[in-house]
């Protein structure tokens, strides 16, 4: 088994466990810490020993979401495809705009693993922590998570447009349009979390779920994995997925969309977020120097008509 740089992986009994082991982080998700989740995944899988996965991460929260900063492609990327320096997706995705088709390949893996994965969520679970999460087949959250998508403010949509998959109608647009947090306890409510439960419960909860499925034998649980996957893709989530990944293609591509590439370059990432947040007054725009009434992006004298062809 490799030596994972970013991830912890640990097995019990029945059970694999799973850690994004990112903290001064917040567990951003870098390409070496995503293709070692997934080869992590699937030593799991190949384990006959092992039952159920558990996903979960060390610190103050499960994952900020994509790591943004430049130097994220730092230091060793042993589980990267050579050539694209991305997860392996038997593709190396050339062309401009193609992250949200590369993301969205990527979690396909954890969908079409034998075994089913439980995610374990705490603190803040944003942007692409959802999708994470989102792919797994159970989660287990902590009643004062953090859910939400703020890269819709000003970046693009939905690199994995989960939400009408898994809320209500009003709050599937809600969640994609505006990216506010919403708690745990609210998301269990709207039937994304399976529980919510206090933090300092959640990994004792999350393993005595885990362990009770793990009774099952491994066949059955891929028999029973297999079979209601197979009616989500009858119902078409392979389809709305990849028309999700085109449209956020496009998003990059509206007038505004290089804005946020301007201000990372003139400000750096953290100013940008205050820029994105400010008018939100949450994440990053809780902070006394956001600015609170800045103008909607792409309206202001600094911000150019070239579309963003920044790659994440």
């Amino acid at each position: 088994m490799p030596d994972y740089r970013d991830i912890i992986y640990e097995t019990d009994g029945r059970l694999a466990f799973i850690t994004l082991n990112r903290p001064e982080k917040l567990n951003a998700l870098s390409n070496n810490l995503r293709g070692e989740v997934m080869d992590a995944m699937r030593e799991a899988e190949h384990d006959t020993e092992v039952g159920v996965i558990v996903l979960r991460a060390a610190g103050r929260s499960f994952s900020a979401g994509y790591d943004l900063s430049p130097a994220r492609a730092a230091g060793s990327q042993d589980m990267v495809n050579p050539r694209s320096h991305l997860p392996e997706t038997l593709t190396t995705h050339p062309g401009p705009q193609t992250w949200s088709r590369h993301v969205v390949m990527t979690n396909w893996a954890i969908w079409e693993l034998a075994k089913p994965v439980v995610a374990q969520v705490h603190g803040h679970c944003l942007a692409g922590g959802t999708e994470l999460a989102t792919i797994c087949d159970f989660r287990i959250v902590a009643d004062d998570a953090q859910i939400g998508y703020p890269p819709v403010r000003a970046m693009t949509t939905m690199d994995m447009m989960w939400s009408p998959w898994h809320l209500p109608p009003a709050k599937a647009r809600e969640f994609a349009y505006v990216g506010d947090s919403v708690s745990g306890t609210e998301m269990a409510r709207l039937g994304w979390a399976n529980y919510a439960v206090p933090q300092d419960q959640l990994g004792e909860f999350t393993e005595r779920f885990a362990r009770r499925m793990a009774h099952v034998d491994n066949d059955m649980l891929m028999y029973s994995k297999r079979a209601v996957n197979r009616q989500y893709e009858s119902m078409g989530i392979r389809e709305g997925l990849a028309s999700g990944e085109e449209i956020q293609a496009l998003s990059a591509l509206r007038p505004a969309a290089s804005e946020w590439g301007r201000r990372v370059a003139e400000g750096g990432l953290k100013g940008a977020l205050e820029w994105r947040d400010g008018p939100f007054r949450d994440f990053r725009g809780a902070y006394e120097s956001a600015p609170k009434d800045r103008a909607v992006a792409g309206t202001d004298d600094g911000a150019s008509s070239e579309p963003n062809t920044k790659e994440y």
